[in-house]
């Protein structure tokens, strides 16, 4: 009986990790086919921001940023350019300015670092689009927790950790439930109860509601 018992076991567990494999390389399928499809489609958009973002300020048309991705694991994500120039070197005196901390909830209104065609494209959410070469060499995912920088990641408690299980998204929860105007607690909510029930069929849904926040844009500065 104790050895039947025991092949269950380890049959049950095999069972356990077929499924969870297969449902990742769905995700990936997904990832890849949604990424090729968008960047083909959005090429002209991309070339109009591009020339709309040199005109108005000087300097580099992507904006790079080392971010934490799954496990971890540092990655470069990558944005359209929608603040000045080493705009990062003045993030604290900003903050500071704004009564604000540097954490996991620094959101400033009104941003003196963004540029008019900044502000346009962070409402609209054009600025992430490059991100979606990203979910194409499969360091972000199309859908998922927002990638976070290492303070930030430094502040997790231990259920807020779990959201490292899974690769960051260009969408997903807090996208399409108010961005900016949630507390932390429901961010940490959302972002939490994401990796404990996330499914492919789940990410499609997150994709289709994108579409409305585009158009419909809430809580994004």
């Amino acid at each position: 009986d104790g050895i039947w018992r025991r092949l269950g076991f380890h049959c049950k567990r095999l069972a356990w990790k077929i499924v969870v494999n297969t449902t990742y390389i769905f995700k990936r399928q997904l990832d890849i086919i949604v990424s090729l499809i968008l960047l083909i489609l959005l090429m002209p958009l991309f070339l109009i921001i591009m020339l709309l973002i040199v005109v108005e300020s000087p300097g580099p048309i992507f904006f790079r940023q080392i971010r934490v991705g799954r496990r971890g694991e540092l990655f470069s994500m990558w944005k359209f350019r929608s603040m000045y120039v080493n705009a990062d070197a003045k993030l604290a005196e900003v903050a500071a300015a704004n009564g604000q901390e540097m954490g996991a909830r620094v959101k400033i209104k009104n941003d003196p670092r963004i540029t008019k065609v900044g502000h346009f494209i962070r409402k609209t959410s054009i600025d992430e689009l490059p991100q979606f070469f990203d979910s194409l060499i499969g360091t972000m995912s199309v859908v998922g927790p927002r990638p976070q920088r290492q303070f930030e990641v430094d502040e997790y408690n231990q259920v807020y950790a779990t959201r490292l299980l899974v690769k960051p998204g260009i969408t997903g929860p807090w996208q399409v439930s108010g961005r900016n105007d949630l507390s932390e607690e429901e961010s940490q909510q959302l972002d939490v109860s994401y990796v404990q029930n996330w499914s492919v069929l789940g990410d499609i849904v997150y994709i289709l509601r994108t579409i409305g926040t585009v158009l419909h844009p809430n809580g994004a500065y």
